[in-house]
């Protein structure tokens, strides 16, 4: 089977072509976000120790996770360039090859991972409640990770196809099964009398571990609803996508060797926040964990929409170098860019404005003190100015890694990210904390704010310096302009 695709063509219409890829792909990110944020809120309402216990446990968790991920994420790289090639029927064994990697990585990995969980939370000094739960709910979630992950492969699959609403529709039907969930199991029988909301009789609460299963619940129906398309007779006619499953090695390698970088990037930055909040922030107490998780909660509501506009713009990058078309591919990136700058922009300003009210919801009124939970709120207050600095520099950084990605070039970005975040976040921040102890938490969060705005300047210099164009990932030459 040889099915050739039409050679893309830049139409008349860059704003419109770069939208119709992203706002599928923005929405997605967002509709996980929210539902997370959701589920933070939930787990608030048990206790302020929940809160910062659901945070470790979920980050450490992460990971080892992130690591993999990084290495699906040029899945897209591979599809989208083959689709601007006109072969797309290359596709799903990359799909496949990410299925098959993700299970390795669980066995290997993940599992041994989640064995020495405990004994990590207790190196740090943690309270003995505090390891218990954060123990808990991380090796939750490292049991349904191969489903995570198997998901994210076959995501970056559908995103490199261009046909994202596929993802969009799992996403939000997962997110609202996760929500559901959570509620059910976390607050079981009891309910939710502060919302007004009432209990699931028979079901005993559960609390923080609730949210763990309800996250794993989600997982697996943001998995079913793309694999059932991917493996339907429509796809399997056009691209094979069944006899796929026998994809051998070849594939496998070459997402290991353009992936280890970008495996190194995101895995090594993720492992450099969890030391950031649960060993640097972590020296200054409890309130101040729960005031940091607060505040990188909003963080993730401002960033991972932007994380939207980079896979499509990986995308669309992708596409054009695959059609021998590098030009159209630098204004798609520009695109992108502008919208995500605007996006993170206006959060900046809302994080600012608005900072201690929107950490007032994460402290529960006569769950603790008061004088405790005014606390709490005036060091959110201070973290989400921190936040607030950074926003339009973040969106610089996460727009053109995810184009530099588009086009194969993901070493240098993986090298970089190793030394700036060990330099800035966990060094910079460590020595901070010992030099300036009276800053308190608010030390290490301005140690990660040089780190995200000289990043994301490197970033643009990168690509912007045009290097990339010399790389080529698929034989032979690329399709004719």
């Amino acid at each position: 089977m040889n099915i050739r695709s039409p050679q893309p063509t830049p139409g008349d219409r860059p704003l419109y072509e770069v939208w119709a890829i992203a706002w599928p792909t923005v929405l997605t990110m967002t509709s996980y976000t929210v539902m997370q944020f959701v589920d933070k809120l939930m787990v608030a309402q048990v206790g302020p120790l929940e809160v910062a216990a659901q945070g470790n446990g979920g980050i450490w968790a992460f990971t080892p996770i992130a690591f993999s991920l990084g290495v699906l994420s040029v899945v897209n790289t591979y599809v989208s360039q083959n689709l601007g090639a006109g072969t797309p029927q290359h596709g799903p064994k990359y799909a496949w090859a990410a299925g098959w990697l993700s299970l390795v990585a669980w066995i290997v990995l993940l599992v041994p991972w989640a064995i020495a969980l405990s004994w990590i939370f207790g190196w740090m000094g943690h309270s003995e409640e505090l390891v218990r739960m954060e123990t808990g709910y991380g090796r939750i979630l490292l049991a349904g990770a191969v489903i995570l992950l198997a998901g994210r492969g076959l995501h970056h699959y559908f995103f490199g196809m261009h046909r994202p609403r596929i993802v969009t529709v799992s996403a939000i039907i997962g997110n609202l099964v996760n929500v559901g969930v959570n509620y059910i199991l976390i607050f079981g029988r009891d309910g939710l009398p502060a919302w007004g909301l009432p209990g699931v009789p028979g079901i005993a609460p559960m609390g923080l571990y609730g949210a763990a299963i309800g996250t794993v619940v989600g997982t697996m129906v943001e998995l079913a609803i793309p694999a059932a398309i991917f493996l339907g007779r429509t796809m399997n006619r056009a691209y094979a996508t069944r006899a796929a499953w026998r994809c051998g090695l070849a594939p496998a390698r070459d997402l290991l060797r353009v992936g280890w970088p970008s495996s190194l990037q995101f895995g090594n930055e993720i492992a450099c926040w969890s030391i950031f909040m649960s060993v640097l922030v972590g020296r200054f107490g409890e309130d101040h964990m729960t005031a940091g998780w607060a505040a990188l909660a909003y963080m993730h509501l401002s960033f991972m929409p932007a994380v939207g506009f980079s896979v499509a713009v990986t995308s669309l990058v992708g596409k054009y170098i695959g059609a021998g078309q590098p030009d159209i591919a630098v204004s798609r990136a520009h695109l992108g860019l502008l919208l995500a700058v605007g996006y993170m922009t206006l959060c900046a300003v809302v994080f600012f404005v608005f900072r201690h009210e929107l950490i007032s919801f994460f402290v529960v009124a006569g769950e603790l003190p008061p004088e405790r939970g005014r606390e709490i709120i005036a060091i959110g207050g201070k973290l989400m100015v921190c936040a607030a600095l950074f926003q339009t520099a973040d969106a610089v950084g996460i727009v053109y890694t995810g184009a530099l990605r588009g086009a194969g070039d993901t070493v240098w970005p993986g090298l970089v990210t190793l030394v700036y975040s060990w330099l800035f976040i966990v060094a910079g921040g460590w020595a901070v904390t010992i030099l300036w102890p009276q800053l308190g938490s608010v030390g290490p969060w301005v140690a990660a704010a040089a780190y995200v705005i000289i990043f994301g300047l490197t970033m643009w210099w990168r690509f912007e310096g045009g290097r990339w164009r010399s790389i080529r990932l698929l034989l032979g030459p690329p399709g004719p302009p």
